[in-house]
């Protein structure tokens, strides 16, 4: 099966090993398009950093009477059950995860059809997969990406649908999350990309060669 044909769930948060989830935002793609999302703001589990807070704009006076992210359990597990995870630079989404789950329920392991896993990953990494395709285009910053793939516009009409008033910039949970789709879903404006199965982008996503190799299971191209 071709990756546009699998719902893929492309995660952000905002927040810290220190101070926790802050806010989370989830864009589910599905051929080759953002279908839905989902976004919220959580309560903190620790100290929220001034520099922390310059970058992303949330105080702890603002966030006092969210809910946990920790009571989104059903909500992620089912994501993961549904598709793969996806992020940009997808080791600080995952690490955030696995500091309050460190295991999700057991859900298809999208590297190897038929099989089950339990592990959040692997993950589709869209810094990995855009520094591997388009080396062209330089900068990995999520910011410098979607300029460079002339996706800005684009991104900034989806927020304006998808994002709360406050939070379509950078640095915001589902704005991120809906920047990192959408250089998803430019990927199946490619034919030949598009033919690429899910467990090709797994393998793309990752620099561990002999981790490659492992979910590759033959030539990638």
């Amino acid at each position: 099966m071709a990756w546009p044909d699998q719902p893929i769930f492309f995660v952000d948060f905002e927040g810290s090993r220190l101070g926790g989830v802050l806010e989370y935002g989830v864009a589910t793609v599905h051929q080759g398009r953002v279908t839905e999302t989902v976004t919220r703001l959580c309560h903190p589990t620790g100290r929220i950093r001034p520099e922390d807070t310059a970058v992303h704009g949330l105080r702890e006076v603002d966030l006092r009477e969210e809910r946990p992210f920790a009571d989104e359990w059903e909500t992620f597990a089912s994501f993961r059950e549904r598709g793969p995870l996806a992020a940009h630079y997808a080791g600080v989404e995952n690490g955030l995860l696995k500091s309050v789950w460190p295991y999700p329920r057991s859900s298809p392991d999208f590297a190897r059809p038929g099989s089950e896993v339990i592990d959040w990953g692997p993950w589709i990494d869209t810094a990995r997969l855009y520094a591997q395709l388009y080396p062209k285009l330089g900068s990995g910053k999520l910011e410098a990406l979607v300029a460079a793939a002339g996706l800005q516009g684009e991104l900034d009409a989806a927020a304006a649908v998808h994002c709360p008033p406050a939070r379509r910039h950078y640095h915001a949970a589902l704005y991120d999350a809906l920047a990192g789709a959408l250089l998803l879903a430019a990927l199946a404006r490619d034919p030949q990309l598009a033919s690429f199965t899910v467990m090709q982008l797994l393998a793309l996503s990752t620099l561990d060669g002999e981790r490659r190799d492992a979910l590759q299971q033959g030539e990638l191209f």
